[in-house]
């Protein structure tokens, strides 16, 4: 390949990174949310259903994208045929810049505390910004030397976590309810007065926030495509089967939660998962728990490290970015540049700015984002029409009802993030970075050359 990425991730590593991006510290904490909006144990398990319905659309749609795009950053490349070369730029300036970087700087956090909970420390902030530092800094040497060892630390990572939730299930078909887990409980009933307020829609509606952002994730897929092997194939088999394993898991996980602690313990509950453990071991269950939270977080660093670069690769090669980064390692044949970049903006994050500040502005910029995500899906419809002759092999099933569906859940979940004050007056720190992406495309990128340094022969 001219561009000197190598196809050599198979379907099982595109499959993974797919599930590893997807699953990673919030099937351990957001439940309880999900259950107190939901207000009761079956309106939070059908609100979980119905959301792994709406990802099961968005696969879908995706997957045509990505036997349409079988090349490096693909999703820059439908948003800019679909919608033009600005907001693609953006979304890839706004993913790079905040929500992949302050998303590595936040679980490198999340996993250095873990890890010290799981070997009965508690790291102060010094010691905690210090162990997360050289967790990125190792990450990104792992996937600066080789995708391979990216995918194989993916891999480990993927059946790591997935066992641990296999397992959670497992306690609970095995030991069964604990005795106190029928009960609602004061706070449950609290919810449930909500719910019955709100009215049964108004409660899995609320609930799917939350729910559908725990399920975003497939399309790291269409970013690292130009290192899959037979990608028209592997890469709309990974997005798809990735999603259908989630979907399955985290339902099969939500049943165990309320069968082993009850709906008013799921509620009630900060770390439902580390509760749910140690309603059955009390003693080592708490600190188990943490292990797999420390080393699901790593895998989720991982994905991030190993997928998000290849936006910043593409959209180079497109003319579109600074040359350097359009360049591959001719040793590693990885996008060294590129991985640094973003590494290096999550370092800076993690030691000049605080965690509240580092949340303030990836809750803004992820709402924004989840725009450009219902902007990819409807880039489907457009490119439908724009290129009724390009080679598609797979297609969409029932079109156009299966992407109509998707982008209106999608919208009814942005809608609902919207009514959170918390969430809406954040979304102006993302209003403001995407003026600030617009000045700098102005001002660097709105000509590129006539030739791009890599001739964008990400094929």
């Amino acid at each position: 390949m001219a561009s000197g990425l190598k196809r050599v991730l198979g379907p099982v590593d595109a499959t993974c990174v797919v599930v590893g991006a997807i699953i990673g510290v919030g099937i351990f904490f957001t439940p309880s949310r999900v259950a107190e909006l939901a207000g009761s144990g079956s309106l939070a398990m059908w609100t979980w259903a119905i959301g792994g319905g709406i990802a099961l659309l968005g696969a879908l749609t995706f997957a045509e994208l990505g036997g349409l795009y079988p090349r490096s950053g693909g999703q820059y490349d439908v948003l800019r045929d679909a919608w033009g070369t600005l907001p693609a730029f953006l979304f890839v300036f706004c993913n790079a810049t905040a929500v992949q970087a302050g998303a590595i700087a936040i679980i490198a956090v999340v996993c250095a505390q873990h890890l010290g909970i799981a070997v009965g420390t508690s790291p102060g902030a010094l010691a905690t910004t210090v162990i997360a530092a050289l967790l990125i800094l190792g990450l990104v040497a792992a996937n600066g030397v080789g995708v391979r060892w990216g995918a194989r630390i993916q891999n480990l990572t993927v059946l790591a976590k997935v066992a641990t939730l296999m397992g959670v299930t497992a306690l609970a078909a095995w030991y069964g309810a604990a005795p106190e887990a029928g009960g609602t409980g004061g706070a449950a009933g609290g919810a449930v007065s909500v719910a019955v307020g709100a009215g049964i829609f108004g409660a899995v509606f609320a609930g799917l926030v939350p729910v559908l952002f725990s399920f975003g994730g497939w399309q790291h897929a269409l970013w690292i495509a130009g290192e899959v092997r037979h990608p028209g194939r592997n890469v709309p088999l990974a997005i798809v089967a990735g999603v259908v394993i989630v979907v399955v898991i985290y339902l099969l996980v939500n049943w165990a939660y309320v069968r082993l602690l009850g709906y008013g313990g799921v509620v009630g509950s900060e770390a439902v998962a580390a509760d749910a453990v140690a309603a059955v071991w009390p003693g080592a269950g708490r600190r188990l728990v943490a292990a797999a939270v420390a080393v699901s977080a790593f895998g989720v660093l991982n994905a991030q490290l190993l997928s998000g670069p290849r936006l910043v690769y593409g959209m180079a090669c497109d003319g579109r970015f600074f040359r350097p980064f359009a360049r591959a390692s001719a040793r590693f044949g990885t996008p060294l540049a590129a991985i640094a970049l973003i590494g290096g903006l999550a370092l800076v994050l993690l030691v000049a700015a605080g965690g509240r500040a580092i949340d303030r502005l990836l809750t803004g910029i992820v709402f924004v984002d989840a725009i450009f995500f219902v902007l990819t899906a409807v880039a489907l419809l457009v490119l439908r029409r724009r290129r009724p002759d390009a080679a598609r092999p797979v297609r969409v099933p029932f079109y156009p009802f299966v992407p109509l569906l998707f982008v209106a859940g999608e919208l009814c979940v942005i809608a609902g993030a919207a009514l959170d004050p918390g969430v809406r007056g954040a979304a102006l720190i993302g209003v403001a970075w995407i003026a600030a992406g617009t000045v700098c495309y102005l001002l660097f990128f709105r000509d590129p050359p006539a030739a791009s340094p890599a001739g964008d022969t990400r094929s």
